[in-house]
């Protein structure tokens, strides 16, 4: 492979081989190809694109640019990713609610990106959690407990974490074959049987609109079962948070609730419907219902929250934190009410203005060296449809001063939409992308 001849015929709209594109991949794992070539071979797929077999080929070369894990359990493995979105701990839910039905969940997730949160993040906010797993302690608690959710590596696809720093600084990043390969080269190096995602759409994610959601779910889910692994997506509404909160500590105790029976709302909806979906294509359940009955029947029994417990006992978190979470979670020392301005109903919320509120107190990162804050956040944020008088909480604002409460309460009151008439919640599943 002549990485300078690969990028100038691309340049001029010739494609490359697919097994050029591999070999291009691994180069960028082990140093054979320079910064330079990275930038302007990124430069080069922006312009002209590589089509559906140049992205598998992409996909697959960075995946085997490291370590691709391999496992010997007594059932499938299956993993679930999420373009991102504010208000969305569906992963905390999902991963040990299919490893209380036999299936098996070694889910390798990201931090917080932009006005979203993350799930390694969320998991942090308890006390003691480690998610820097090695592979052999990640396999153990695979037989032990069934679930883990922990960070990647730096043996896993080595190729994509290079070229992402690349595309950053480059003006690269909006790529749809770009973004397909870096999702999914992390996801396939897991080693899972089978593959379920969450791509939202709306005011709290990246996709505005159907069209661009379908766009990046239709080639996710190509590319990934172009690579081997059966794949779906569900194109979900992110047009208001799933959780009453939004921050780390915060999701993570409403997600307890959960667990506890406390609470449902469209978090345990959203779960259902992928765990359904990718125990089906994992041949873990021959029908969605059947799926779904058993999904429920493990939430509301109470051994999903078992499970829970032991995985976050497993990567060093504490025991017993169902019983003891309001005292081992961190809180925040100013909680103050946002209160409505006028009667009426709330007819929307711009998500990105509420994950950029819970960023700007601290619970998320500007650049990457911030540290974050788990404590601060939102909770009680009014759902959609809901009908509020003047004066009445439309939400919390858990901040570390005064200040930053004050400038988070304008922020939410800029980021909410009012009606005279209630309007029509959002359907929460919009579309089924299947191969």
């Amino acid at each position: 492979m002549d990485a300078r001849l690969l990028i100038d015929n691309l340049r001029m709209g010739q494609r490359p081989t697919p097994a050029e594109i591999t070999d291009f991949a691994m180069g960028l794992g082990d140093d054979t190809v320079s910064d330079a070539q990275a930038g302007a071979f990124a430069m080069a797929v922006c312009l002209q694109g590589l089509g559906e077999s140049g992205r598998v080929a992409l996909t697959t070369g960075m995946r085997d640019s490291g370590d691709v894990l391999e496992w010997n359990l007594p059932g499938p493995v299956v993993d679930k990713h999420s373009t991102g979105g504010v208000g969305d701990a569906v992963s905390l839910l999902l991963a040990p609610l299919l490893a209380s039905v036999g299936v098996y969940v070694p889910m390798i997730s990201g931090r917080g990106l932009g006005h979203t949160g993350g799930t390694l993040d969320k998991l942090e906010a308890i006390p003691g959690v480690c998610v820097d797993i090695a592979p052999e302690e990640l396999r153990e608690i695979m037989h032990r407990v069934g679930a883990a959710i922990v960070g990647p590596t730096p043996r896993i696809a080595p190729a994509d974490k290079r070229l992402y720093g690349i595309r950053d600084v480059t003006g690269t990043v909006p790529s749809l074959d770009l973004i397909t390969a870096s999702i999914l080269s992390k996801k396939l190096a897991a080693g899972v049987d089978a593959l379920v995602l969450d791509v939202k759409v709306g005011s709290g994610a990246f996709m505005q609109t159907q069209a661009e959601a379908r766009e990046l779910a239709q080639s996710l889910v190509s590319t990934a079962n172009g690579a081997g692994c059966p794949t779906s997506a569900l194109i979900t509404d992110m047009s208001q948070p799933l959780l009453p909160s939004l921050g780390n500590a915060l999701e993570v105790s409403d997600i307890i609730d959960v667990f506890r029976g406390e609470a449902k709302g469209p978090v345990v909806e959203i779960a259902l419907t992928l765990g359904a979906e990718v125990m089906v294509l994992s041949g873990a359940s021959a029908s969605e219902a059947d799926a779904d009955r058993r999904l429920l029947r493990a939430l509301q029994s109470g051994y999903a929250a078992e499970t829970f417990a032991q995985m976050v006992a497993a990567q060093g978190g504490p025991s017993g934190l169902l019983e003891r979470a309001s005292d081992l979670l961190p809180y925040a020392s100013v909680i103050r009410p946002v209160l409505a301005p006028q009667d009426g109903f709330v007819a929307g919320w711009n998500g990105t203005a509420l994950g950029n509120a819970v960023v700007a107190l601290g619970g998320g990162r500007r650049v990457e060296s911030d540290q974050i804050n788990p404590a601060v956040g939102l909770s009680a944020v009014a759902p959609v449809a809901t009908s509020v008088e003047k004066g009445a909480p439309l939400a919390f604002v858990h901040a570390a001063d005064e200040g930053a409460a004050e400038r988070a309460k304008e922020a939410v009151l800029t980021a909410v939409k009012f009606s005279t008439a209630r309007p029509m919640p959002p359907d929460l599943v919009h579309q089924r992308i299947a191969p």
